[in-house]
């Protein structure tokens, strides 16, 4: 087959890829904050009802990078009427998009139980619904997705855009990854990725910014006001929590190298060690 033939049809071909896309693909929302908000304690205060607390204060929910929502519960709580009360009561406030729930614990984010949206629809019970409630401290979190796609429909995409690609002559650019030397680290900050010792662990654009930031200061204190101001600045509303959570997740993903190490100094902030 003569490929150079089929270059002058593919600007119709990517017309009617952007067509067919159009009809199988339906960007959903990120769901209405302060309904969110409503939902979720409505449905905190159904679950404590449920587990004979009718008194204590609910605290309020937080919004963490994206979509992801948390609550910091101390006591026991009813986790199999969770589900059922978080359902009906997104129901009420109008919420339809889907979403996965995690109970993780205060002393090292470790998740105890969780489900997704999806499990609800299954005959079995929600996994997890059968277990003891979780005892002690623990974050309530619960993440929403913002876009629901047709089956199949981006691979199909992904499938003609390649073709498309195959076909167009393409100048490749040089490489735009950008390394820094961790210890006996490196972060890959351009492409997301920290390796350690020809393991490679994938991070979050959250995760990224704040390990750079770590990175361009090693062995220094940075106050957690400057800290957010630098990694959360194009957020609009600082949540004092993500920090903490994310500082967990970066030592849980740091926790295979000995030659570094983030410290807290209670009060003030962290600082990256890095040991020779």
């Amino acid at each position: 087959m003569n490929l150079t033939r089929i270059r002058p049809f593919i600007p119709w071909l990517l017309a009617v890829a952007a067509i067919f896309s159009a009809f199988l693909y339906f960007p959903g929302s990120a769901p209405d904050e302060d309904q969110v908000n409503l939902a979720l304690r409505k449905a905190a205060d159904r679950m404590l009802r449920a587990s004979g607390d009718s008194t204590s204060r609910i605290p309020a929910f937080e919004r963490l990078e994206g979509n992801t929502w948390t609550v910091r519960i101390e006591s026991g709580f009813s986790y199999k009427d969770w589900p059922s009360a978080l359902q009906s009561s997104l129901d009420q406030h109008g919420i339809r998009n889907s979403y996965r729930v995690a109970v993780r614990r205060c002393l090292d984010n470790f998740i105890d139980l969780g489900y997704q949206q999806a499990d609800l629809a299954d005959s079995l019970p929600v996994p997890c619904s059968g277990r003891e409630s979780p005892e002690g401290c623990h974050y309530l979190e619960v993440v929403f997705q913002e876009n629901n796609t047709v089956p199949g429909v981006s691979a199909l995409v992904l499938i003609l855009l390649a073709l498309l690609a195959a076909l167009a002559p393409v100048r490749v650019r040089a490489s735009d990854t950008r390394w820094m030397q961790l210890g006996n680290s490196r972060l890959d900050y351009a492409g997301q990725i920290l390796i350690f010792n020809g393991k490679s662990q994938s991070l979050t654009f959250r995760e990224t910014k704040l390990l750079r930031l770590f990175a361009e200061n090693p062995n220094r204190l940075l106050e957690r006001e400057f800290i957010v101001s630098q990694v959360w600045a194009d957020e609009g509303v600082l949540v004092g929590r993500s920090l903490d959570v994310f500082v967990s997740r970066l030592r849980k993903k740091l926790a295979d190298d000995p030659s570094i190490s983030i410290a807290a100094v209670h009060g003030v902030g962290y600082k990256l060690e890095v040991r020779d």
